[in-house]
């Protein structure tokens, strides 16, 4: 009897290292970056901002508000307004700054926020929020791109055709963006949020100069999330989640320790009037979710060695940003998402996740 105890006992040891024991409880990771948010203004911005700035030690601010972020003045006061709606106990918190590009911009106005922001953003005419009156001719642009190139600002692109149907319109942007990469072969090109196995297969390939964003519900959403049985508007957003294969594609290159693919959460916060109507926003207000999401989808893929490049180092690096000084702490602990933060629904509203920040 003795002995069947004996072997009993050793082979639990021996499976010990795959089972609850080994789980980690408490992970830790040198502070990270979102490289794409909107944190919107006013009333908005201040029910929204600490979901950020709570997890996130840097974030790239998105400028297309109403009015949009266009000069050096705007950028200022923009930055201004985010700092001041910063609760105390994050103040370390650091806006990244952009600027939106129009057809209208200027080459002073790219020299006019030179030093103030780290990217412009151009949004193709009617594509997502607050994109119309967009850009529809890239070539008339191209003096601004090269005093971008000159000013080493990074141009961070919405990569949908419009006019295209709605699955192809990021797949159709590609030949654009190929352009754009032949033509400024030293201005630095960022893909943004990403959604199709086209585009990861594109920015693989394309010079180092080139790298794309991938948003935490890209990752974790299909078509069949949006409208695959019941309409769920908190999952509609531009782009819209695609296929399985996409999704997977994705997956892959977040996993995969290429330094070409880091996070940008796209985090859009919408009131929920905004959203659960006949016609609804694009966006999805991810930020209260992001880290402990990011934590259990590594985990699950048994790669969470790779999580703090994907979002610490790899988008740093290629902004040419120092590394964050400091750790995030995360323990493994169940929680559940609110049903509603500041008027907006957010991703996962109900939920229990397993991951909580401390």
């Amino acid at each position: 009897m003795k002995k069947v105890i004996h072997v009993l006992f050793a082979a639990l040891v021996l499976f010990l290292p795959f089972g609850i024991e080994a789980q980690e409880t408490i992970i830790q990771i040198r502070c990270p970056d979102d490289f794409h948010v909107h944190l919107r203004q006013d009333a908005m911005l201040q029910g929204v901002v600490d979901q950020t700035a709570s997890q996130f030690k840097r974030a790239m601010v998105m400028p297309n508000t109403e009015p949009p972020i266009k000069n050096g003045a705007d950028v200022i006061k923009y930055y201004n307004e985010i700092l001041a709606a910063v609760d105390l106990q994050y103040q370390g918190f650091q806006p990244l700054m952009t600027f939106k590009i129009t057809p209208q911009t200027s080459i002073e106005d790219v020299q006019s926020v030179s030093g103030l922001v780290i990217a412009g953003k151009l949004y193709p005419d009617g594509v997502t929020t607050n994109s119309q009156g967009g850009v529809t001719d890239f070539c008339a642009l191209y003096s601004v791109f090269a005093e971008m190139q000159a000013q080493g600002i990074v141009l961070s692109l919405h990569g949908e055709k419009p006019g295209e149907f709605c699955l192809d319109r990021e797949e159709k942007f590609l030949a654009t963006l190929n352009q754009v990469v032949k033509d400024f072969p030293n201005l630095k090109i960022v893909l943004e949020h990403v959604s199709t196995k086209a585009a990861v297969d594109a920015v693989t390939v394309l010079p180092d100069n080139v790298a794309a964003t991938i948003t935490l519900h890209h990752l974790e959403l299909t078509l069949d999330d949006v409208v695959g049985s019941l309409l769920h508007p908190h999952h509609f957003c531009k782009p819209i989640p695609k296929r399985y294969e996409d999704r997977d594609a994705l997956l892959n290159a977040a996993l995969s320790g290429n330094p070409k693919f880091f996070f940008g959460s796209d985090s859009a916060p919408h009131l929920r009037g905004r959203k659960e109507c006949s016609d609804g926003c694009a966006g999805v207000f991810s930020a209260p979710v992001v880290l402990p999401s990011l934590v259990a989808l590594f985990e699950q893929h048994q790669q969470l060695d790779r999580l703090e490049d994907f979002v610490s180092t790899f988008g740093a690096n290629f902004y040419g940003l120092s590394l964050n000084e400091g750790k995030i702490q995360l323990m493994r602990e169940e929680w559940e998402v609110p049903a509603e933060i500041a008027g907006v629904v957010p991703y996962k509203a109900g939920t229990r996740l397993s991951w909580k920040v401390q």
